[in-house]
């Protein structure tokens, strides 16, 4: 062996290293001039200044979101162009490509040309009759599906133990609410992942499962105790770091104040607790220390509110890395060529403070090679092909694992002795979020032998209370869904989404008094009425006592074929279950609570 080899290598400088430790948001780009943060032109094929800027400054990787990923053959397309981008900065490391695709609720992918199931909490139902086995199958065919369209990194799976009935943005993201649960599951799809060849992140650390506070909007603060960090919320990430080791560990923007209750100054000049994505104490302390993580901490989006509220966008990444972040995400909005100066900047800053010391140069290099190091394994994956994701995507298998996970989650949590329905001769009323949830519904309904039978869906999109009243006045039974609680920006994509979710929920809102008001008029008339919870299962409490029956999905979605048709395995498997074709073997995998808020009153 020739020990001088490694001196004759050249070294790798800090701007190199500094920009392998940047994973960039690119879901918008607009070439011509626009104001800042109001591109909304999707980036579906690399820009040439984006490409040679990834080139330049040596990125290490990149973000995509269902902006960025709209069909096949182009997301292909996309990610090659990403990856010789890479290569051209001629270190020969692959990119880091991105996605958020954990299934249910949050999947970047189209629907309609992929696998999205219902999602983790869907998933954490199956567990007593079904064990591990639609976790590590989910976990396969996420995957799977990913890796042939050359996305290399999920931020994936949730181990959040949702233990807040009220939590906003986890909920059904969670696999449930008691930890070894949630650590199993969560192993098993880890591994199911990495097995397949793809890099996981497990999320959000150290726990987001007690929170009532979206971290997009502001800053949680979770105050267990130590012991119950432990028992809880660290579980599920100290049982898989063990057992799988698991590529990446996305941190959570939340203030633990019995992990470090230290301080800092806000930019505004508020003294506040530490979040944990800036917390020395809780990334090197609790997760490199204590728990003996070797792999890659990766930060949660750094443009959410509980971080870009409080620092500016140098302090951040500074911070995070001081603090032993290996990447920061989405440090700097790019989304304009008036914008792109902002990435220089930013490196600079961060070269001045490796000089001045305040980043450790020896822990700069280690973080450089934990990089260096999970990149090697992606050499080894076989280039996307147009011929190998069409083979792929959405094939009969993994639609067919889908509608299996849909039907073995369907939990009946009341009246299942009242079940099937009967619609022969009877006047139905589907009271539904929108018509093509309606639709779709009726449809399965009417194809599982309801065909003769009287069903009329009322929409809360397109609601005449009074001709609601009068149409469930009419009708022998009524079958009601909602979906709680409403989308947060996780779902949606991100902060770019902001001035949306502020229309969203004024029209939420609205939707919720008026479907109450409608259960409760039904009840008033003694009609046969049956809850279905499209979403989390807590709001179950509220609409109970309205009801004969309630019945809990975890999911909600559908999708529209291109000849025009509506499909969906969640409400395929409602359907075999109201008509009596399938019994419900789900169960909760979460407490409901006595009471949920009261809707209130008013137009």
């Amino acid at each position: 062996m020739d020990i001088n080899a490694a001196a004759r290598k050249p070294a790798i400088d800090v701007p190199h290293m500094l920009g392998q430790k940047l994973m960039l948001d690119l879901r918008y780009y607009c070439d011509t001039p626009v104001a800042a943060g109001q591109c909304r032109t999707p980036m579906t094929q690399l820009p040439a200044a984006l490409a040679e800027l990834i080139q330049r400054y040596q990125i290490g990787g990149v973000i995509l979101f269902a902006e960025n990923v709209q069909q096949p053959q182009q997301i292909i397309q996309l990610t090659e162009q990403l990856q010789a981008a890479a290569q051209a900065q001629g270190h020969h490391l692959p990119l880091f490509i991105g996605i958020d695709q954990e299934g249910g609720r949050v999947a970047r992918l189209p629907r309609q040309q992929s696998t999205s199931f219902s999602g983790n909490m869907a998933i954490g139902a199956t567990y007593p009759v079904h064990g591990t086995a639609f976790a590590s199958q989910v976990g396969t065919v996420l995957a799977n599906e990913l890796l042939s369209l050359g996305i290399n990194v999920n931020f994936a799976p949730t181990v959040d133990v949702n233990v807040n009935p009220l939590n906003p943005v986890i909920n059904v993201r969670s696999f449930g609410e008691d930890a070894k649960q949630v650590a199993e599951l969560g192993g098993a799809m880890t591994g199911a992942m990495q097995q397949a060849g793809l890099l996981v992140s497990l999320k959000h650390f150290p726990g987001h499962g007690d929170t009532h506070v979206d971290s997009h909007l502001g800053l949680p603060r979770v105050d267990h105790s130590a012991e119950q960090i432990a028992n809880t919320d660290l579980y599920p990430f100290a049982k898989i770091i063990q057992q799988y080791d698991p590529a990446m560990i996305m941190t959570a923007h939340i203030q633990f104040p019995a992990l470090d209750d230290s301080v800092f100054v806000s930019k505004n000049g508020e003294t506040m607790l530490k979040p944990a994505t800036l917390s020395r104490n809780i990334l090197h302390g609790v997760l490199r220390q204590q728990l003996g993580y070797k792999g890659l901490i990766v930060t949660d989006a750094l443009d959410m509110a509980g971080i870009s509220h409080f620092f500016t966008v140098p302090q951040a990444v500074i911070e995070t890395f001081a603090a032993g972040a290996d990447i920061a995400l989405m440090p700097v909005k790019l989304q304009s060529p008036a914008e792109l100066p902002q990435l220089a900047a930013l490196l600079d800053e961060l070269s001045a403070a490796v000089a001045q010391g305040h980043l450790d140069k020896q822990e700069l290099q280690a973080s450089y090679q934990r990089i260096v190091k999970a990149k090697q394994s992606l050499k080894a994956l076989s280039q996307p092909s147009l011929a190998q994701a069409t083979k792929t995507l959405a094939n009969p298998e993994h639609r067919a694992a889908e509608l299996a996970l849909a039907r073995a989650a369907v939990t009946v949590v009341k009246g299942a002795t009242a079940l099937p329905l009967t619609f022969a001769g009877k006047k139905t009323v589907l009271l539904m979020p929108d018509t093509s949830k309606g639709r779709v519904l009726q449809q399965h309904l009417q194809q599982l032998g309801a065909n003769s039978a009287d069903i009329t869906v009322i929409s809360l999109v397109q609601l005449n209370l009074d001709q609601a009243k009068q149409q469930i006045a009419a009708a022998d039974q009524v079958i009601a869904a909602f979906i709680s609680p409403m989308q947060s920006l996780a779902e949606m994509g991100g902060m770019d989404d902001l001035a949306a979710n502020t229309n969203l929920a004024e029209a939420y809102q609205k939707q919720q008094r008026y479907f109450y008001q409608l259960l409760e008029y039904g009840a008033a008339l003694k009609k046969d009425q049956t809850f279905v919870s499209l979403r989390s299962p807590y709001e179950i409490s509220l609409y109970a006592p309205l009801v004969q029956r309630t019945i809990a999905t975890y999911a909600y979605h559908n999708w529209q074929q291109q000849d025009g048709s509506l499909v969906s395995p969640i409400y395929q498997a409602l359907a075999e279950v109201l008509v009596g074709q399938r019994q419900a073997t789900g169960q909760l995998p979460v407490t409901l609570p006595l009471s949920m808020p009261a809707v209130t009153a008013g137009q």
